[in-house]
């Protein structure tokens, strides 16, 4: 592989797309290396933001919610699992923040099992996954069944297949391991998980907008996600969920709101859901933080999720390419799984004391981020990241190392 970055950037089919990203002349960032957490802006985004607020919001106020604001959880949601999730219609909506959708997804899986008591998580998956499942334990009385997993990998089929069972009400995953950014089969363990009559979940937030997915195909019952990572919503943007429309007239959330009720405006008492996806929304959507993903959707249906994943392949295998030829010799291990088929959208470097290395590197305008233990992570966002900024980037830590 040549490590000539201008030859790959010239060769980049998507290349065109960086121009669509704000990128300020005076920015003290020469290599951003982070769109694994946070997704740069977009120009188009600014510009509806702008609009909103001056002409939708201003000039619509409280009308704009019988306008369109009302759907737009549902219509998003809908644009979504289009364009990145591979679901169909009516299942899908944005709401809430992760944390709080996969506390309503999982706590409604394992009231939907009554009977069965276990519920099966790996020890290496994101904090938030793990810390929800044991507070509905301890509230529920559910015994977790922990899967150890190897940190420089993600959970595997077998592990799986080795501890579900009758009593297994839920299993949850991620579709890309937050530290490591390995891939897992979703299909093959939803299938396991199916097998002993347990509902399979996925945490979907590292490979939304980078890697291509198939709910309905695959199966899955429930699913997670954030929007200000690869899909560019923006710092705190809303999470969405879905959950497989099979499921919907069985499985019944446990915050019940105002916007998720059959009659919102009626006000009546006693709570009646809404049919469909539209239970899943308790309270009132944050619409303003919701404006940013229309532009985003539209970007990512123009490259397509095929091209983008292409590109990702290739970016973080040119940034594995260069780590081996300059970092290695300096200490430096590559965690990541060296198939790209087996790799989400990132790759951690590691080496003991990293941990400091990261406040040189922001100073020198090089912008990855760290995970313990003593990993780096390099994460270049397809559509927005170049192997010019790679090559500048890891060229920076070489010489921080060296």
């Amino acid at each position: 592989m040549t490590l000539d970055p201008y030859a790959w950037d010239a060769a980049d089919p998507l290349a065109g797309y960086r121009d669509q990203f704000i990128t300020p002349d005076d920015a003290d960032v020469i290599s951003y290396l982070d769109g694994n957490s946070l997704g740069r802006p977009l120009k188009r985004t600014a510009e509806l933001m702008d609009e909103f607020i001056r002409e939708t919001w201003a000039g619509r106020l409280i009308r704009g919610w019988t306008d369109e604001w009302m759907e737009w959880p549902l219509t998003l949601g809908d644009r979504l699992g289009s364009v990145a999730l591979g679901a169909a219609g009516g299942q899908t909506v944005v709401a809430d923040s992760t944390t709080v959708l996969i506390y309503k997804l999982a706590r409604a899986a394992v009231d939907a099992r009554p009977g069965r008591n276990r519920v099966v998580l790996d020890t290496d998956n994101f904090p938030t996954d793990r810390y929800v499942l044991e507070g509905i334990a301890a509230s529920q009385g559910l015994e977790l069944v922990w899967v150890r997993t190897d940190p420089g990998e993600g959970i595997h089929p077998s592990q799986v297949e080795s501890v579900v069972d009758e009593r297994t009400a839920l299993v949850l995953f991620s579709h890309v391991a937050y530290r490591s950014g390995w891939l897992a089969d979703v299909p093959e363990i939803t299938r396991i998980a199916h097998s002993v009559g347990a509902l399979a979940m996925w945490d979907l937030c590292h490979s939304v907008g980078s890697v291509p997915i198939s709910l309905d195909e695959w199966g899955v019952d429930l699913a997670v996600g954030c929007t200000y990572k690869y899909l560019n919503g923006g710092p705190g943007s809303p999470a969405f969920a879905y959950l497989a429309g099979h499921l919907q007239d069985s499985v019944r959330q446990p915050i019940w709101g105002w916007m998720g009720h059959r009659a919102s405006f009626e006000m009546g008492p006693g709570y009646e859901p809404a049919p469909g996806a539209r239970a899943l929304i308790s309270g009132t959507p944050p619409i303003l933080a919701m404006v940013p993903l229309h532009a985003n959707l539209d970007m990512l249906a123009e490259a397509g999720i095929l091209a983008v994943r292409d590109k990702s392949q290739k970016i973080t295998s040119y940034a594995i390419a260069l780590a081996d030829e300059w970092l290695k010799p300096l200490g430096v291990e590559v965690v990541s799984p060296p198939d790209p088929s087996r790799r989400g959208g990132h790759v951690t470097l590691r080496r003991p004391g990293f941990a400091e290395i990261l406040e040189p590197l922001w100073a020198k305008g090089v912008i990855p981020d760290y995970r313990q233990p003593d990993g780096l992570r390099i994460g270049p966002a397809p559509l927005s990241t170049s192997f010019d900024e790679v090559h500048r980037g890891l060229a920076v830590l070489r010489d921080l190392l060296g």
